[in-house]
């Protein structure tokens, strides 16, 4: 090759390396966010909300809806993010595990109350499971990139028990209760992860069968209080308030007192008063007394509590970077900062827009 040609040719492939790459293509008329060029689409906001929304006759307001939709939109966001990552660690679900859980969330219903269900909100079984699918999905990748990588050593476990005895030296009978808040007002301070808070009557009955709906679905207790709880105190801590003792239990609210009293561990329990909720997990129940390490419900007491706190700052910290080495678009959010905040209904039609 002569010096002419050589240098004609890199001349050609500096100019190319120095073009403008092809723009993305537009998103749909019916895209409501576009995540790494994968649109979420408002008939997929729209069933999600569906499945969410209040009984009939607690109907929200348009605006009380498309904040709803709004919150529902950015948890699809984020699912997206991790069904990718799905895909890239070959995380698969198979149709045994997605119809053993299908068969275990509506297990209590009986047929023809689900089915009645579906169609007062205008949805199918197979949507049902398509949604399962996509949480099971997602929560399978948040155990092996999260849940499997906080591990807790055995001597991190001794150094907590030793630091903490006092804690342990139980005077009187206690209960080990977690919870999620759920209030009709909006709070002064953010109070959990996404940011998410009620603000009427209708917006919080709406939230607090949401959630329950959730952890029927297997999602995790501490990882649905950390996302939603409105008491900013305990949803640092996945809903964790420790051990009660017996006598601070007895001033709580009947209701409340009462579900915990008369529930095992492990039971979950909606207990509405006043137009706010509470979503309260009985986790344990102790006797008075001395507590060591010989005791396996205290080294796993510790453990689920060092865990706990591990796994919220890795949490926080992988969806972190999953959304900041994403391109994501959300055009509903775009569209109702453009209207100052009207829903498209309300909103004046643009300049030469057809009615």
């Amino acid at each position: 090759m002569t010096r002419f040609a050589f240098a004609l040719l890199m001349t050609v492939l500096v100019a190319a390396c120095r073009s403008t790459p092809a723009s993305a293509p537009a998103p749909s008329a019916n895209a409501w966010a576009v995540v790494n060029g994968h649109e979420i689409t408002r008939d997929e906001v729209e069933k999600a909300y569906r499945r969410a929304a209040p009984t009939p006759g607690q109907q929200l307001s348009e605006e009380e809806a498309y904040t709803a939709k709004l919150n529902l939109l950015n948890e699809l966001i984020v699912q997206d993010l991790l069904l990718a990552k799905a895909r890239e660690l070959k995380v698969e679900l198979t149709d045994t595990e997605l119809e053993n859980a299908y068969n275990e969330a509506k297990k209590n219903i009986p047929d023809a109350a689900f089915q009645q269900e579906l169609k007062t909100r205008n949805l199918t079984a197979e949507d049902m499971r398509d949604d399962l699918r996509r949480n099971l999905l997602a929560q399978k990748v948040v155990e092996k990139e999260i849940t499997a990588k906080a591990a807790v050593t055995d001597s991190e476990i001794t150094a907590f028990f030793e630091a903490n005895k006092a804690q342990f030296n139980r005077q009187e009978d206690a209960v080990r209760i977690a919870q999620i808040v759920i209030t009709p007002v909006r709070e002064n301070q953010r109070t959990n992860r996404s940011g998410n808070d009620a603000t009427t009557p209708q917006e919080a009955q709406a939230k607090a069968q949401m959630l329950m709906a959730r952890l029927k679905e297997g999602i995790a207790f501490g990882e649905v209080a950390a996302d939603f709880s409105e008491d900013a105190e305990s949803a640092q801590r996945g809903g964790d308030l420790g051990f009660v003792p017996m006598s601070a239990l007895q001033q709580a609210p009947p209701q409340l007192r009462d579900a915990v009293l008369k529930s095992n561990p492990g039971t979950v329990q909606l207990v509405s008063q006043g137009g706010a909720h509470t979503i309260v997990l009985t986790v344990a129940k102790e006797k008075a007394g001395q507590k060591d390490l010989s005791m396996p419900e205290v080294k796993e007491a510790i453990s689920t509590t060092l865990k706990g706190r591990r796994e919220g700052v890795l949490r926080a910290a992988y969806l972190s970077a999953l959304r900041n080495d994403a391109v994501v678009v959300n055009q509903l959010a775009k569209q109702l900062v453009a209207s100052a905040g009207k829903p498209p209904s309300l909103a004046p039609a643009a300049p030469g827009a057809k009615p």
